[in-house]
């Protein structure tokens, strides 16, 4: 390698949000980062963030916080911070690398830059996303990926996609699942039944867990969850949606209004860690739907959780359930979700079934792999320079 010891490398962390409020490529960026820290403790890990950060994740002796401004959640505030402050910041301390887990990256540097790519859903789907941000995607995203030394995608479908849409060569570009967090486990009985008390009025539920914006397909799963509890005498099923409402949901909720069965629909808004994983366990299963995703980490987690899943049969989701750990269903049939919940719903071997095979599956998914996926991207750019 020709980078002299000892080594620099700076990590965008403007996910690592204050409040410990971590979804997708937060927890994803929290994770792999906490193994990478714990893994090369000679490395010198530069953490730029785009506020005030926590405390909790200084993740080692070898992190070094900086605090670039201005904070970055707009599309001309991106370009301010990644073409701004944070390629200055490259010019000035010269790292040997550049990590960046969430998607972006800087194009004004020769620092070389390790990109991870969550999925491409804002070219299939475009009209998902506000106007400004689509613009702001479709501009950069390709020249990341080409100005990027090494990019990571977080499934081989999305691997498969940076290929098919950007043109990029396959050889470029390393995969790094996501994985369950340790505190996704079975819980025993008396805790399950207390969730049901809290959430559930008592009742039996399915669960969903994810932002409410168009791609995660809420609509037709509340559509399809009407027809379930119109044709397969299950009165007293209940619809768990924990998540917070995110963008254009207002789809989402006319579907709410028009159900025939909305008392036995309930928002739960974010919950913490722990009710989650309490929420996965005592569910009859997990109804996670999109019609694209880049992983699908609520199909890990209630694996992890000894849960049966419900998932669709389109992008990433098949090849994150694994052979057998899910039931498949077409996400923009209504009737074919709706089947699927009725099969979980009059079938108990089916379920124990999907949670054997779910267990089973857990083992391809790792933390710490995942990491060492990046340390091994970064080597690569770090030796190309």
């Amino acid at each position: 390698m020709p980078q002299s010891l000892p080594l620099h490398v700076a990590v965008n962390t403007r996910f690592l949000l204050p409040g410990g409020h971590l979804e997708g490529i937060g927890r994803f960026t929290f994770e792999t980062l906490r193994h990478l820290v714990a893994q090369h403790p000679a490395v010198t890990f530069h953490f730029l963030f785009d506020r005030a950060y926590d405390a909790r994740y200084l993740l080692g002796p070898n992190v070094v916080p900086h605090v670039l401004s201005p904070p970055a959640r707009h599309p001309l505030l991106y370009v301010a911070w990644f073409e701004g402050a944070v390629a200055l910041w490259l010019a000035r301390h010269r790292p040997a690398a550049f990590l960046s887990p969430d998607g972006f990256t800087t194009l004004n540097t020769r620092v070389p830059r390790v990109t991870v790519l969550h999925d491409l859903a804002f070219e299939h789907f475009p009209l998902d996303v506000d106007l400004l941000t689509r613009r702001y995607y479709q501009f950069f995203t390709p020249r990341f990926a080409r100005a990027s030394a090494q990019l990571v995608a977080v499934s081989e479908a999305t691997r498969a996609d940076i290929v098919q849409t950007y043109g990029i060569a396959p050889t470029k570009i390393s995969v790094a699942y996501n994985a369950p967090a340790d505190w996704f486990r079975p819980l025993p009985e008396a805790a399950q039944a207390e969730i049901h008390q809290r959430f559930s009025q008592g009742q039996p539920y399915f669960l969903f867990v994810g932002a409410l914006q168009p791609r995660k397909n809420l609509a037709h799963l509340l559509r399809a969850f009407d027809q379930f509890k119109a044709t397969a005498g299950a009165a007293e099923a209940q619809l768990l949606i924990v998540g917070r409402k995110a963008w254009k949901a207002g789809p989402i909720l006319d579907a709410y209004q028009q159900m025939r069965h909305q008392s036995a629909v309930h928002f739960t808004g974010r919950v913490a860690d722990d009710e989650l994983a309490g929420l996965y366990t005592a569910a009859l299963a997990t109804v996670y739907v999109p019609y694209f995703e880049g992983f699908g980490i609520p199909i890990v987690e209630a694996q992890a959780s000894g849960c049966p899943v419900l998932t669709s049969n389109v992008s990433s989701m098949p090849e994150v359930a694994g052979p057998g750990g899910a039931l498949l269903a077409d996400p923009l049939d209504v009737g074919s979700i709706a089947a699927g919940l009725t099969r979980l719903w009059h079938e108990p071997a089916l379920r124990q079934q999907l949670v054997a095979q779910g267990y089973e599956n857990l083992s391809r998914f790792s933390w710490a792999r995942s990491a060492e996926v990046l340390w091994e991207a970064l080597e690569k750019a770090m030796n190309q320079r």
